[in-house]
């Protein structure tokens, strides 16, 4: 799964491919969240608290970039990557 995204200790991540809806995943210390790119939602898993809320952050922000993302994913075509939190 390519990486898209790191800051702060925590890693963003994008399958190809992936079932829908579109969604990215992000780690920290050992925890996992799967997070809709469209709300926002978490769709499994956890982060702690500050983290999902850094994660949350970054999201908004870079909404466009990770639609574009995912449109990429989907037709196997490079991801790039995301720039982190400013």
């Amino acid at each position: 799964m390519p990486e898209i995204c790191r800051f702060y200790g925590i890693v963003v991540r994008m399958f190809f491919y992936d079932h829908p809806p579109p969604h990215f995943h992000a780690e920290y210390a050992g925890a996992q969240a799967v997070i809709a790119i469209h709300s926002g939602a978490v769709l499994g898993g956890n982060l702690p608290p500050r983290a999902m809320g850094l994660v949350a952050e970054w999201a908004e922000l870079r909404r466009a970039e990770l639609i574009a993302a995912w449109a990429r994913a989907e037709d196997m075509k490079p991801i790039g990557k995301i720039d982190p939190l400013p």
